[in-house]
């Protein structure tokens, strides 16, 4: 599973980082983003799109979204 560590970016870029990586993936392919705080425009598109999606929290504050690519 490919991750993708966000931390430290100013919005959009983890969004737009997210959302261009995704676009290379095949459909039912994971990946992993860890941002500083819960992506709330991306669960938008990614709802959007179709695509699954969990948060978790992790120790440091950050938030690790696991989403599976489906739909188009």
């Amino acid at each position: 599973m490919k991750t993708i560590d966000n931390r430290g970016l100013e919005p959009p870029a983890p969004m737009m980082r997210t959302l261009k990586t995704l676009e290379k993936m095949e459909n039912g392919d994971t990946m992993a983003i860890i941002n500083d705080r819960r992506p709330m425009f991306l669960y938008e598109e990614l709802d959007e799109r179709g695509y699954l999606h969990e948060t978790e929290p992790l120790e440091d504050g950050s938030y690790k979204i696991t989403i599976t690519k489906n739909g188009e």
